[in-house]
């Protein structure tokens, strides 16, 4: 038996900063070195991907990806290592987070057998 927790980061005022979706499309961009590449990826326009990577640009006050126009090797859209920071620091945080939530779940919900305990109170007839 397992649980499943999702992580994301909020504002103050409940706006979703950074989760698995904007991770996606960062690493598609990284993968790819496009950004429509990355939204056909991740199933979004271009325009509402590049709109995510502003509003996260925005929060943490630093370019997350570069973008160079042209044809060759160098052309494209790279991450910045602020933006590759981001998502080991997210990956890291969401692992914490699962690896101590399923210990936690084991130790309030499962017997020694790891079947769920029964929660429902004895019959006292």
């Amino acid at each position: 038996m397992d649980i499943k927790v999702k992580v994301w980061i909020e504002d103050d005022h409940k706006n979703l900063v950074f989760g698995s979706g904007k991770k996606e499309i960062l690493k598609y961009i990284d993968e790819t070195g496009s950004i429509s590449k990355a939204a056909s990826k991740v199933g979004m326009s271009y325009k509402k991907t590049w709109t995510h990577i502003q509003i996260l640009e925005n929060y943490v006050e630093d370019k997350l990806v570069v973008t160079k126009k042209g044809r060759g090797e160098d052309s494209g859209t790279r991450l910045t290592p602020k933006a590759k920071e981001l998502i080991e620091l997210y990956n890291l945080l969401n692992e914490d987070i699962k690896r101590y939530s399923q210990e936690r779940f084991k130790e309030l919900f499962l017997n020694k057998k790891d079947e769920l305990i029964n929660l429902k109170e004895d019959d006292a007839s």
